[in-house]
């Protein structure tokens, strides 16, 4: 049922890795699983919960360390790329949005979190190279380590957000917290499936080919532009003049994703005309957003089968 990789007394292997869980181990030989299946390899993740949460732990510890503001941080950026978005849009190109701040960052956030999670998750494997040589435990914990630290990220920044909504509230009589704001933790769980999955192939394929993290790079910037974080899904909408087209844009999951964001926790949109054409709201479609989110479990199926096929190769390749 195992073979066997290593030899290390526990005291020897916590001394080693910290944040390996000590009390998992009894014996002194590290061993390798050689049953396969998707079930007995979530399974075996599931058994090493200790040493994922300890690797979030220490991801956020790392990112941070020897920095007076800490997480102020990662919110430094997106506020600012929302700032200088917000001028450009209302004050150089004259386009009057109302509340449109509040509409590009409640859309920027779920951005920066798919962003972020998937070029971390470009390099953890080749990261975590000596491990990978020395010990064994299940590798995809490494993938899923990276996107629960930036789900943690996303969480924090929420936060900020919705203070920031009722600043804007109460001040500035801006956009008020809807009740469909309720729907966030499944918008999240959605989000959550699809960063995994594709995070999952990333990772891997990045081992094998190093071209992939440049071309991540390359496909965020465009896909940014792709994804309607800067205009309403409504605009791509009036553009196509085709309810089917439509339809098949919001298919790609982050578009789905994001247009839903943006329809939960935000006021619809009303009486706005971009470059001469009239902006009419429209409701969320709960249809293509349940298509979206089944593409996103079978992704994160998919990317997860992907992983397992090929993560024991991985210390020979790097």
């Amino acid at each position: 049922m195992y073979d066997s990789i290593h030899h290390y007394a526990p005291s020897q292997l916590c001394g080693k890795f910290d944040f390996w869980p000590s009390r998992a181990y009894t014996l002194g030989v590290i061993m390798k699983p050689t049953e396969s299946g998707i079930v007995n390899e979530f399974k075996e993740l599931v058994r090493y919960r200790y040493l994922l949460s300890q690797l979030v732990v220490r991801d956020i510890k790392v990112r941070y360390k020897n920095s007076v503001l800490g997480f102020v941080w990662s919110l430094a950026n997106p506020l600012l790329q929302v700032a200088t978005m917000t001028i450009v849009i209302k004050y150089v190109m004259r386009l009057d949005i109302p509340n449109y701040s509040a509409y590009l960052l409640v859309a920027y956030l779920p951005w920066m979190f798919f962003q972020m999670a998937l070029l971390d998750s470009s390099q953890v494997v080749l990261a975590h190279r000596d491990l990978l040589r020395k010990v064994y435990f299940p590798r995809e914990v490494l993938p899923a380590s990276v996107v629960l630290a930036n789900l943690i990220h996303y969480v924090l920044a929420l936060v900020v957000f919705f203070a920031y909504l009722l600043f804007y509230k109460f001040f500035l009589h801006g956009a008020s917290i809807r009740l469909t704001v309720l729907w966030l933790p499944v918008l999240m769980a959605i989000q959550t499936a699809l960063i995994i999955g594709l995070s999952f192939f990333i990772s891997c394929l990045n081992v094998f080919y190093e071209d992939v993290k440049y071309l991540l790079t390359v496909l965020l910037n465009v896909f940014f532009y792709l994804t309607p974080v800067m205009y309403p899904a409504e605009l791509v909408a009036a553009k196509l003049n085709s309810p089917l087209l439509y339809k098949l844009y919001l298919l790609l999951p982050m578009n789905a994703l994001v247009d839903a964001y943006r329809k939960t926790l935000l006021p619809p949109i009303t009486g706005l005309t971009i470059r001469d054409t009239p902006i009419q709201g429209l409701p969320l479609d709960y249809t293509v957003l349940a298509a979206a989110a089944a593409i996103c479990v079978i992704i994160a199926i998919a990317g997860y089968a992907f992983f397992n096929a090929r993560k024991w190769v991985f210390a020979e390749r790097v």
